[in-house]
């Protein structure tokens, strides 16, 4: 599997009849931000397969648990906001909301239903003593706008609204509210929680503003806002459009997301030159693809060029999912090539590597963008051969040279002055 991406049966993994509470954006803040209680949440695929082996361990451990601490489960794949809202890169991860809501704490134990229970208890013991040394163990839900801060909402006005969105290279979601309007005090802690969720993850690419329209009427009636909530969608240089999605946080951070992935420039194609870039690049990313190219005398600057603008166009097409992009020639990276297993099907070759699972995937149709997308595609989906990375661990790599844009030139051999060299005089040539 390449990061639990063979299919199985994709089916609901949990049912109303188990003590896994199955939780949505709809309801996760109601039944976990607002509680309490301590949580321990899987966020999962059901196409995972370490999630459909978990899958009897959790509900075990629900049993068992009952009473005592919640146990949950976020079908990530369908509701991906959840899933972004809290770093879920890879399936499955647990997270355990204990005192801080707003900050829950990745699960590192045991898969088993004896160490999830262990594993809860010890969490459990950790939020009592909190409790009785003074420490806030309840919901902060209403004490900093349920996941989110005030201050992650931009307020604007009458004098800074164009300044400060239309003429701004980020994208807008603007609030146009009024403070006696019972649905804008419902959706003023979803919009902060989002705002502040929103902001780190876009690296404040995309923002969250609101709009008091019984007070700065002029920039309200421009555009248009009869009614409250009223929600606007700002990019520079077009029109604004009305969003039309739901009114959880889960909901306006996946459309933020949304918005974060179609305005953001393509994954950087970078060259390995060294352990650091393979490290961090795959380190950092669910997959990094990974594309051996022909040696430069084999194809010259025109011919590699032509193939890297191939995955510059394959990384625009896949920007959405984050990946990391890489290539290096042939022969740079032995070892790489070496656990991969590319050697033996030419040059160019391309794979896929899930660093965290040490599984990967290789290209077999062509290196075009038709047989990348369809390569590309299969993995998006679950489907394709994987295997194991040689080893089991990230291969050696070697630290080379960048390549300069320029063809290659073969070595200047060194010539050799013959007329010192005694030849028998005596030798007799053969007849033929």
């Amino acid at each position: 599997m390449l990061g639990c991406s063979l299919v199985l049966s994709v089916q609901a993994m949990y049912s109303s009849s188990d003590d896994v509470v199955e939780l949505t954006p709809s309801n996760f803040n109601r039944e976990v931000i607002q509680s309490d209680s301590l949580w321990l949440v899987e966020f999962y695929a059901p196409w995972c397969g370490h999630c459909q082996s978990l899958a009897p361990e959790w509900k075990k451990a629900a049993t068992a648990l009952k009473g005592i601490v919640k146990v949950g489960a976020v079908d990530a794949d369908q509701h991906k906001s959840l899933g972004g809202q809290y770093g879920v890169r890879g399936f499955p991860t647990i997270k355990v909301f204990g005192a801080n809501k707003n900050k829950p704490e990745e699960y590192q134990g045991g898969r088993s239903s004896q160490a999830i229970v262990d594993g809860a208890m010890n969490a459990l013991r950790t939020l009592v003593k909190e409790r009785l040394s003074g420490k806030s163990g309840g919901s902060s839900y209403n004490k900093q706008s349920s996941g989110g801060s005030k201050k992650d909402v931009v307020e604007l006005t009458d004098d800074n609204f164009d300044e400060t969105v239309l003429n701004s290279d980020d994208v807008w979601l603007v609030e146009f509210f009024a403070p006696w309007c019972g649905h804008c005090k419902n959706l003023e802690p979803e919009w902060a929680a989002a705002a502040t969720a929103v902001k780190e993850q876009t690296k404040g690419k995309v923002r969250l503003g609101a709009v008091d329209a019984t007070v700065h009427q002029v920039v309200s009636s421009r555009y248009g806002v009869r009614g409250f909530p009223s929600i606007k969608i700002f990019r520079k240089g077009e029109e604004p459009e009305d969003y039309q999605g739901g009114r959880t946080r889960g909901d306006i951070i996946e459309k933020a997301m949304d918005l974060f992935s179609n305005n953001a420039p393509a994954p950087e194609l970078v060259e390995i030159l060294n352990e650091d870039v393979l490290k961090k690049t795959c380190e950092d990313s669910q997959l990094c693809i990974i594309a051996v190219l022909p040696h430069i005398l084999d194809t010259g600057a025109s011919g590699r060029n032509g193939y890297l603008d191939v995955m510059v166009k394959m990384a625009e097409k896949y920007k959405k999912k984050l990946w990391g992009w890489l290539w290096t020639e042939a022969g740079g990276q032995m070892e790489l090539e070496a656990s991969l297993g590319i050697g033996g099907f030419g040059y160019p070759a391309m794979a896929a590597i899930n660093a965290r699972k040490m599984k990967f995937a290789l290209l077999r149709g062509s290196f075009s963008e038709t047989g990348i997308h369809e390569f590309l595609r299969e993995l998006s989906v679950g489907r394709g051969s994987t295997a194991t990375l040689g080893g089991g661990v990230m291969p050696k790599i070697n630290a080379v040279e960048a390549w300069d844009g320029k063809d290659g030139e073969l070595p200047v051999e060194e010539e050799y002055d013959l007329s010192d060299i005694d030849l028998d005089e005596d030798f007799e040539k053969d007849e033929l």
